[in-house]
């Protein structure tokens, strides 16, 4: 099942500056949230896709966490989030989930996809990571034919895929400062009430329950934003190269 919801009234063929893609509900707010807030205040179209329902979630249900995750984009500001309702824990690297994948990179026409982890804790965040990236490349191969709404798509690749880091504090490539604007990451985030720290909550724990998590959210930020000397960063690695034009294109 594909779930798709707007922030706003969704233009038919809406061409997205960058789409942000997590396996779960909740992979993106937590990996590259700020990033995105501050993306869409300079002006970019960003969109969201989600993999998977999350329906192996230790705490909540697939339905609650479809409401989460239209609060979170709405704080989030983002131009569209859909979900193409892969079997979480448990979807593969293989040619049908690669093709719709494809149909939705070649749908809105992203110059930058961002996505899981490439190591992680949870499987489904490196898998997640290897099959986006597949299919980013496949989706520019013109000889790989796809319809939406029974009309022919054009072949698109991407210009750039960046991971976001996720539990594992794995060495970023770069960063990017993300100074007043993580608060309202915290609160896309916070939108996910059902999986999150709930000192009232009666249902079991995780790893991701603690309110230690949940404080981690900001202290990693800030941890990265000390080393840059900034306030809040958030870090990515990348497949290629990081390339400037020249040397003061660093901060």
């Amino acid at each position: 099942m594909i779930r798709i919801f707007t922030t706003f009234v969704l233009m038919k063929n809406i061409k997205l500056d960058i789409l942000a893609i997590g396996a779960h509900p909740d992979d993106v707010e937590l990996g590259c949230g700020a990033t995105i807030a501050k993306e869409v205040s300079l002006g970019k179209k960003v969109g969201i896709l989600d993999l998977t329902c999350g329906e192996l979630g230790t705490r909540g249900s697939a339905e609650i966490r479809d409401k989460e995750a239209a609060n979170a984009a709405k704080i989030l500001k983002v131009s569209v989030r859909e979900n193409l309702g892969f079997a979480d824990g448990f979807f593969t690297n293989d040619k049908e989930h690669q093709l719709k994948i494809i149909k939705i990179l070649r749908k809105y026409q992203p110059e930058i996809v961002l996505c899981n982890a490439i190591e992680d804790r949870h499987i489904d965040h490196s898998k997640g990571s290897k099959l986006v990236s597949d299919a980013c490349f496949l989706s520019g191969l013109r000889k790989i034919e796809t319809q939406l709404d029974g009309i022919d798509q054009d072949a698109w690749r991407q210009k750039k895929i960046y991971h976001y880091i996720q539990w594992k504090n794995l060495e970023p490539d770069f960063v990017v400062d993300v100074t007043g604007f993580i608060d309202v990451k915290l609160d896309a985030v916070k939108a996910y009430t059902s999986q999150f720290y709930d000192p009232n909550s009666k249902e079991p724990m995780s790893p991701i329950t603690s309110k230690n998590f949940i404080d981690s959210i900001k202290y990693r930020a800030k941890d990265l934003g000390r080393i840059i000397g900034t306030e809040f960063a958030e870090g990515f690695t990348v497949e290629r190269y990081v390339a400037v034009k020249k040397l003061d294109d660093l901060i």
